[in-house]
């Protein structure tokens, strides 16, 4: 009998759409997959209530957590490692070389780029610095000292936040508090559409064709309602945001506005999945497949065949345990 090859996804939540896309990938290349979860409350993730096994694992910030999926990959054979939130990137990308030892590929860039995307003010100075479109952006310190020559309204946002966390549109200087929980930053409120750019870069730095969505409905900081949609700028942009990047390394997206008077404006990145990924490889993005092929040491597909406008809207739907 033929050992099926065996994947862990982490903090699995609610990504059964992530989890689909890699039975598919794994369909089309004739490999048995075998999926793994953890989560916090295992119990509570329709993801790992959906995978092959499952275990509960602390938080990524916790001490144990690196040890407890080293061990966890070593005696299970977990051959890939797959994060999907922002907060458990760099612990996995310091420790991808100790799981890389015990035969487990991790999904994650370098600690370097990881280092850039989780501090937003300096995605935006690196960006710019590469000739990427950014809006204005300041330090909260930076804007209290200095808030001359701004447009209102104007966005604060954490500096290391995601999922939308901590975002407020203010109107006026009177409307910023004297103080926040986390080191905030200023950005210049951006008009227009909204798209996710999703990407792939192999280990070598070669950015395969870019998927875009424009990002019709948004629920919690992940799109409900979105459409594929090709446009020859954004494909120049996310190649130059990667070639930005020091060992930016396989599934990447980032968001930006196409403002009406300034043009697109990158305004994040994330170095992971992307909630809205499922739409992407509907649509003919072939990332979860090169993934599984990355970790199996098997040429790479590049294709740049999907397919514009795939619409996709989302529902609420339920698993019962």
């Amino acid at each position: 009998m033929i050992e099926p090859f065996r994947m862990l996804l982490t903090s699995a939540g609610r990504r059964a759409g992530l989890l689909d896309c890699f039975r598919s990938s794994a369909a089309r290349i004739e490999t048995a997959l075998e999926i793994h979860a953890c989560d916090l409350h295992p119990e509570l993730s329709a993801a790992c209530a959906l995978a092959d096994a499952r275990f509960a694992a602390p938080p990524c910030t916790h001490a144990d957590y690196i040890p407890t999926l080293l061990d966890y990959a070593r005696d299970h054979g977990i051959s890939l490692i797959v994060p999907t939130i922002d907060t458990e990137l760099q612990p996995l990308a310091d420790a991808r070389e100790e799981f890389a030892a015990i035969g487990s590929y991790v999904h994650v860039s370098s600690p370097e780029t990881i280092a850039i995307v989780r501090d937003k003010k300096r995605t935006m100075d690196v960006l710019a610095a590469a000739g990427v479109p950014v809006p204005r952006t300041a330090t909260l310190q930076q804007f209290r000292l200095n808030g001359d020559g701004w447009d209102w309204p104007v966005f604060v946002k954490p500096v290391s936040g995601s999922a939308s966390r901590g975002i407020a549109c203010i109107q006026s200087r009177s409307e910023l508090q004297d103080s926040y929980p986390e080191p905030m930053l200023v950005q210049q409120a951006l008009k227009g559409d909204e798209y996710t750019v999703n990407l792939f870069v192999c280990d070598g730095g070669f950015m395969h064709p870019a998927v875009p969505h424009l990002r019709m409905s948004i629920r919690a900081g992940e799109v409900e309602k979105g459409r594929t949609v090709r446009r020859a700028e954004f494909e120049t942009i996310a190649r130059n945001l990667a070639r930005a990047l020091p060992g930016a390394r396989g599934v990447m997206c980032f968001q930006l506005f196409d403002d009406p008077r300034l043009g697109p404006r990158v305004i994040e990145i994330n170095a992971r999945f992307g909630g809205g990924y499922p739409l992407a490889d509907r649509a003919g993005a072939r990332f979860a497949e090169n993934v599984l092929r990355s970790a199996m040491k098997l040429p790479l597909t590049t294709r740049n065949c999907w397919q514009d406008g795939v619409t996709m809207l989302r529902y609420d739907h339920a698993i019962f345990v």
